[in-house]
């Protein structure tokens, strides 16, 4: 048993969480939620671990992507199908690029909490609390609707459970055969704008072909029918958190039970911080956002809070600097890394650094900018000799017209057409795909060059 406790939060100093005005209702809902069964186990987190110590080693690649923020508005099997679909296809085009298994984590079953850049808004000269996303309050603008709400953290909860129930069926009820997931990424490559990743998905086909006649197929192989996949989900109302927090029957240790993978957001990564501390003591996997103002004293600190062991796997590294900062950040952080011999998964995310407003005034997201950071965060780990482990995107599987750019060009003037998010902007299917066909790209220059030195030893 840990001295750690999971109520040792409420100790330290809290940000980007909401002060709810009715504590009988919230002690009501933890109470609740504390009763309930945990949404996850701790057998799957270490099963994840492991998968991300092998991808700490480049022996695995990791995929992490879905929505922003969890809707409860648009909650349907339909877009969990969907958004489980392209992220099979983005994982297969992946897999081919790094020739290595890719570790798919989603957004989802737990991603309905949200860091906002200010406590409140005013529109048309009335201030409101800012929307935290829906476990806590609600889009819509007025008093009642942003007040704080304990029980949806009970509605968040039902809705985790059944997109985990789904996606466990889509993983290993035949959803995920391989056959089927690539006949999908056919169809995106059949199209004249796509036909410049036609070579890489017939190469694909070849592979496949040669398998079926070999005699592997889903039928007499269960990897070829069947997926892991894992949830994930920034840690950030710590009520939540806590309530669904677990001792592990078989270790004595805690476990998280909301999500396989939990983060801390770069706003709320304070050393001394409510966060920290939390993340500090549970055993599953944690990510830690580095932003452009992470500095290489907190990064010593929060790695020897986080992983006091050292342990490979057990903490991810996010980096977010936006495009053409990543050469100003990048590597005094792989530095710091490389001093203290930390083990850590490098993974990008090409998202947040890459906000802006459209002439439109939507917000938005240039698909030019994604690419050129995750260009410039593998052409960093190139240039140092590490390993660029992996990438997560706000995606979805809708067709949505939320990022500009892509094959299938989504324009300023096409924002509004499907601009569905209550928060950020997300690539929609074909952007999510057409960047998976590029980092793979990526990823085959990366081996290129590691086989190459590896031949001049």
């Amino acid at each position: 048993m840990t001295s750690w406790q999971k109520s040792d939060w409420r100790a330290k100093p809290r940000i980007q969480m909401p002060d709810y005005t009715n504590s009988a209702a919230l002690t009501a809902a933890e109470k609740q939620l504390g009763q309930y069964p945990p949404l996850v186990f701790a057998g799957e987190a270490r099963s994840l671990r492991q998968k991300l110590a092998a991808v700490s080693r480049g022996e695995a690649f990791l995929l992490q992507g879905g929505d922003c923020a969890e809707s409860f508005q648009e909650f349907s099997a339909d877009n969990i199908r969907d958004t489980f679909k392209v992220m099979l296809q983005m994982a297969m085009v992946l897999t081919y690029g790094a020739k290595v298994p890719v570790v798919k984590v989603g957004r989802m079953a737990g991603q309905f909490a949200k860091p906002r850049s200010a406590p409140t808004e005013i529109k048309d000269g009335l201030e409101l609390p800012s929307y935290r996303g829906d476990i806590i309050n609600e889009l819509e603008f007025s008093l009642k609707a942003r007040e704080p709400n304990p029980k949806k953290m009970l509605q968040a909860y039902t809705q985790a459970a059944a997109t985990l129930n789904l996606l466990r069926a889509f993983s290993k009820g035949g959803f995920a055969d391989i056959h089927q997931v690539h006949s999908w990424t056919l169809g995106f490559t059949e199209s004249e704008k796509a036909s410049a990743y036609r070579k890489m998905a017939n190469s694909i086909s070849d592979a496949l072909d040669f398998m079926q006649a070999a005699g592997l197929n889903a039928e007499n192989s269960v990897e070829l029918g069947t997926v892991d996949f894992y949830t994930s989900h920034e840690a950030l109302l710590l009520e939540y958190e806590e309530a669904l927090c677990r001792i592990d029957s078989t270790s004595g240790k805690y476990v998280a039970g909301s999500g396989h993978f939990i983060w801390i957001g770069d706003r709320t990564r304070q050393p001394d911080g409510a966060h920290v501390q939390f993340c500090s003591g549970v055993q599953n996997p944690i990510g830690l956002k580095c932003g452009p103002t992470t500095t290489a004293e907190d990064l010593k600190i929060l790695m020897e809070k986080l992983n006091p062991e050292n342990e490979a796997g057990r903490l991810t590294l996010i980096a977010r600097f936006g495009a053409g900062s990543v050469e100003d950040h990048l590597p005094r952080l792989i530095k710091t890394v490389k001093e203290e011999g930390a083990n850590v998964v490098w993974t990008c995310d090409a998202m947040h650094g890459n906000t802006i407003k459209a002439s439109s005034g939507y917000k938005t997201r240039p698909f030019e900018s994604v690419l050129r950071e995750v260009q410039e965060f593998f052409a960093i780990h190139r240039m140092e000799n590490t390993i660029p482990g992996g990438v997560h995107f706000e995606m979805t599987g809708q067709d949505v017209t939320e990022c500009t750019g892509g094959v299938r060009a989504v324009t300023d003037e096409n924002l509004s057409d499907r601009y569905h998010t209550a928060c950020d902007p997300r690539l929609n299917a074909s952007q999510s795909l057409e960047l998976a066909f590029l980092v793979a790209e990526e990823l085959g220059q990366t081996r290129g060059m590691k086989s190459t030195k590896a031949a001049s030893k």
